[in-house]
């Protein structure tokens, strides 16, 4: 195929969204980097929790000293209160004292009270401290939870676009092997096999493929996206078998892009037919079938009921009318 695939189309706008994701909360990554490599935007994720979790783990200490030392100061200003209170009631003059224990009184009173005062402002200082840590501990495990959730949502997209690269592999691989043109030429038993197909090779068959849905189908000219050649769209009943039109063996059977649920038979001699919009498969890769044979049920994908079909030489999407012996509106 020369024009770009679905997925190829898909990657960017995959990268952009977890980018966007990313921006949700100021993490300090690289944008670039993210949409180049998905791997180094996990690492850079594991590090940046790395560097919360550090933050929390010494917050928790700082808020565990900032508590001891407030719980000292505010036992000392407890017992500094009670003393500058025993003071203040015994009196500026002491009972039988001259000037000079009148000075030393006024002199002690006002030490302890600017030592009260000292501690009493350390207290609230500590008390103010303790209340930062843990707002910014809070903040931290806000933070932790936002970029394990932005992890995640960057790990699945990349989990689905791995797979998806995988299916695409498979689905181009499906193309590049063939057997002999003779090689599936028998037709299975059954009402539907059509006793006219000829014995030799698929492309003898040109004209008189069985049709691919039982019973009726209306029949229009249809295009995927990514797919240079012509298909059809066969609009059938939701669930009505879809069927082999030749012989061949199972090269593809998973869903792809815009396909949606799609099964490949390979006919020999570099002949295939694209079957998609399945709702079921009912074969797998591998697996030899018959002309006749049901592969699968017709899906609506929110379109409309219909089995896409397609047949191809190579990788090259041809015209399926003439091979269904229709020629299609």
């Amino acid at each position: 195929m020369t024009s770009r695939t679905w997925f190829e189309r898909f990657i960017p706008f995959a990268a952009v969204m977890c980018v966007s994701s990313l921006g949700r909360s100021d993490t300090g990554l690289d944008r670039a980097a993210h949409m180049n490599d998905p791997v180094l935007a996990l690492a850079n994720f594991d590090r940046r929790i790395a560097d919360l979790e550090a933050e929390r783990v010494q917050g928790k200490v700082e808020l565990e000293e900032t508590g001891r030392r407030l719980a000292s100061i505010h036992a000392l200003v407890v017992a500094r209160g009670r003393e500058f209170y025993r003071l203040t009631r015994v009196g500026i003059l002491p009972l039988g004292g001259g000037f000079d224990s009148f000075i030393s009184q006024a002199m002690r009173v006002e030490h302890d009270r600017r030592r009260l005062s000292t501690d009493l402002r350390e207290e609230s200082r500590l008390r103010h401290r303790a209340a930062d840590i843990a707002a910014n501990l809070a903040r931290i495990d806000r933070d932790r939870v936002t970029l394990f959730e932005q992890r995640n949502d960057l790990q699945v997209s990349q989990t689905a676009m791995q797979a998806e690269a995988r299916r695409r592999a498979a689905f181009e691989r499906a193309f590049e092997s063939s057997t002999g043109a003779d090689d599936y030429v028998a037709l299975s038993g059954g009402p539907n096999v059509n006793p006219e197909i000829p014995a030799g090779g698929f492309a003898s068959a040109r004209g008189r493929l069985l049709f691919p849905v039982a019973g009726r189908a209306d029949v229009r000219l249809s295009h995927r996206d990514g797919v240079d050649g012509p298909g059809l769209d066969l609009l059938a009943a939701a669930g009505t078998p879809v069927r082999a039109v030749f012989a061949g063996r199972v090269s593809f059977a998973d869903t792809y892009g815009p396909f949606g649920r799609i099964i490949i038979v390979d006919h020999g001699d570099h002949y295939y037919t694209v079957n998609g919009n399945l709702a079921d498969m009912n074969v797998k890769i591998g697996q030899e079938v018959g002309a006749g044979d049901r592969i699968g049920t017709v899906g609506d994908d929110g379109n409309g009921a219909m089995l896409y079909f397609e047949v191809r030489h190579g990788s090259r999407a041809i015209a399926a009318g003439p091979w269904l012996g229709i020629t299609p509106p």
